[in-house]
């Protein structure tokens, strides 16, 4: 997630001007501490403005409602934080993709955020199609520049399955850190990042 995710909302001082670049970043920043704070059912736009110092008709101006607020800013965040990484070889490539990955999970606030909207989108069909063409899809057609550029070195085959592969690298710090919610260090990036190259080549 972007910088916005970490910062605290900045409220505006009593009487004092606030540019609308600044409103929209204290907005931005309340958005993602609300969500944390009491999940996606419980969110409001009325607690997203009051946290931010801002009065709700800021938001509107904005977002139309919190789905459209959630989609925008969780896809933008989600795009924005792990990007596919280029450092000349498939297993650098993959052992970095691993570890951004997995520092963006593991974030206070995405922590929380991530689960809380994979739980919400198997009750909500509308918000689930919405994230997957906002996150998802982005997210696995820039990492699969990483097997794209390994294919090119000549380091995967031609023929190699990129929809599979891309599973294959994507999946484990998902299911590890967003589902099963289990703590990871540098050994077991290690290790992934083993296990996840054995699996491409295979």
């Amino acid at each position: 997630m972007d910088t916005n995710i970490g910062a605290p909302a900045g409220k505006r001082p009593p009487g004092g001007p606030v540019l609308q670049g600044d409103l929209t970043r204290a907005l931005e920043a309340a958005f993602f501490e609300e969500l944390a704070a009491v999940g996606y059912g419980k969110l409001s736009i009325e607690a997203v403005a009051r946290r931010a110092g801002a009065g709700k008709a800021a938001v509107y101006r904005r977002w139309p409602s919190k789905q459209a607020m959630t989609i925008e800013l969780t896809a933008r965040a989600a795009t924005a934080f792990v990007r596919a990484p280029d450092r000349g070889s498939l297993r650098e490539d993959v052992a970095q993709f691993v570890r951004d990955t997995m520092a963006a999970l593991s974030h206070p606030l995405a922590s929380r955020i991530v689960p809380d909207l994979l739980a919400e989108g198997s009750r909500n069909a509308e918000l689930a199609d919405a994230l997957l063409t906002g996150i998802r899809d982005p997210r696995r057609e820039n990492v699969a520049q990483i097997l794209q550029r390994a294919v090119e070195r000549g380091e995967l085959p031609e023929d190699t399955d990129l929809e599979l592969c891309l599973d294959f690298l994507v999946s484990p710090t998902y299911w590890r850190l967003a589902v099963i919610r289990t703590p990871v260090d540098d050994d077991y990036a290690e290790r992934l990042t083993d296990k996840i190259i054995a699996a491409l080549k295979a």
